[in-house]
């Protein structure tokens, strides 16, 4: 009898200990595991870097019409027709690039007196675009004048298309750089490593629109003496946004 109540609580006891020792177990793995977690989340730094290229303009984006005025829509329309005609022919004849009409009117005229609207005649205008090299582009636009054009609606400077695409690749490796350079220059204030890229965003690389004449040189009148056109520069950039681990 005796011994059987020593035995019970021998066995009482080691259950206790037992749970005991489960539960601070359970209690160490609780207060461990965040820590663990925490030294493995990785650390990050999110940089984005520019680059900027700056091309030649080698060609001159030309918008050029003709606009007559008369009493009747269908004479109008017919030598309008006609000098149009024959500006296309030139342009053609001198190999213009993206050659394209952009734009066709006929629109009737009124004059107002005493309240009254009087029907006086009609409009019409007939505009092309094309793109040539610009030191051609100076003779072409007297010759047109010559043909048939009237007016001058608009002149930009744009580069070739192979140059443009060479700049934006070029542009992006420079901002890939200077990403790159900003997290080093960051971390090494820190006395922290970079170590790899985690993530990488690329935005594309942006042209900056044709360079516009100014109205008045785009809509003098051509004289004797050549008309001078004179290119310059076109700006591409690019940014690329780094997330890079240290």
């Amino acid at each position: 009898m005796h011994n059987h109540i020593l035995s019970s609580i021998h066995s009482g006891t080691g259950r206790r200990l037992l749970a005991i020792v489960t539960f601070l177990g359970i209690l160490s793995l609780t207060l461990t595991y965040p820590a663990l977690a925490q030294e493995k989340m990785p650390r990050t730094i999110t940089v984005t870097g520019r680059g900027v290229e700056m091309i030649p303009t080698t060609k001159t984006q030309v918008q050029l019409g003709v606009q007559v005025q008369g009493q009747t829509a269908t004479a109008v329309q017919q030598e309008v027709a006609q000098r149009s005609n024959a500006v296309i022919d030139l342009l053609q004849s001198r190999h213009v690039e993206k050659l394209q009409t952009t734009g066709i009117q006929l629109n009737p005229t009124y004059s107002y007196e005493n309240n009254t609207q009087r029907l006086t005649g009609y409009v019409a205008s007939n505009t092309v675009s094309f793109r040539l090299n610009t030191q051609q582009v100076g003779d072409l636009l007297d010759e047109a004048v010559k043909a048939g054009a009237t007016q001058i609606d608009g002149i930009s400077f744009v580069a070739s298309d192979s140059a443009i695409a060479t700049a934006q690749q070029q542009a992006l490796r420079e901002a890939t750089a200077d990403a790159t350079s900003q997290a080093d220059t960051v971390l090494g204030a820190l006395k922290l490593t970079r170590r790899e890229v985690v993530s990488i965003h690329v935005n594309n690389a942006n042209l900056s629109p044709p360079r516009p004449l100014a109205r008045a040189a785009a809509n003098m009148a051509i004289s004797s003496q050549p008309t001078p056109v004179v290119g310059g520069e076109q700006q591409v950039d690019a940014t690329v946004t780094l997330e890079i681990s240290y």
